[in-house]
């Protein structure tokens, strides 16, 4: 059966696209992360939670203070970057429920009083909602480089100091500069991952 999404948007997207490593020295400017959000925010979360934040590294100050965070292997790419995003999952994501879920509005309430149930509902949305972003940088027609490679405690306090948001991983954006790409790994199969019952 063939998807309903023509080839080329499939290699943009998935068969071509790869992990940069190196970028260009082009700017990603602000219109191109709205346009990504702004497609990107369409895609599905438990009960519409929608707990991922984006913190934008433009200044070279804010980028110096992630970069203390970051493994050694990951500090060179990080400071070259036009763009880093600090993708992290705020805590109090239940306040925007009742806006974001107006036909059930006591699920803020009984779902997710406790701090607990928010910690591991928050981290599991937001990640499905970073998976959304990677995908919407490539859409961009740009490259994209997670990370998760850093100490998480230090970019919480870095930059979060509040404890109210919680970092999932660093993406680095913008164009692939020279040798960005290593060659594509193997896959698993279908076989290998899917079982039918």
């Amino acid at each position: 059966m063939a998807l309903a999404l023509d080839p080329a948007a499939q290699d943009l997207l998935f068969r071509e696209a790869r992990t940069a490593n190196t970028f260009t020295d082009e700017p990603v400017t602000e219109e191109q992360v709205q346009a990504i959000y702004d497609l990107v925010k369409y895609g599905p979360t438990a009960f519409n939670q929608s707990p991922l934040r984006l913190t934008l590294l433009r200044s070279p100050e804010a980028r110096e203070r992630l970069l203390t965070h970051m493994a050694e292997g990951n500090v060179p790419k990080t400071r070259t970057a036009p763009l880093t995003a600090v993708l992290s999952y705020d805590l109090d994501f239940h306040e925007r429920l009742p806006e974001l879920f107006p036909h059930a509005p006591n699920i803020k309430d009984a779902f997710f009083a406790e701090e607990s149930a928010r910690e591991g509902a928050g981290a599991l949305n937001a990640t499905l909602q970073a998976g959304y972003f990677i995908l919407g940088i490539r859409a961009a027609g740009l490259a994209a480089g997670p990370m998760t490679g850093f100490d998480p405690e230090g970019v919480n306090k870095e930059f979060f100091g509040d404890g109210r948001q919680r970092v999932l991983l660093v993406v680095n954006i913008g164009k692939p500069g020279p040798d960005a790409f290593a060659p594509r790994s193997p896959r698993l199969n279908y076989d290998d991952v899917v079982t039918v019952l």
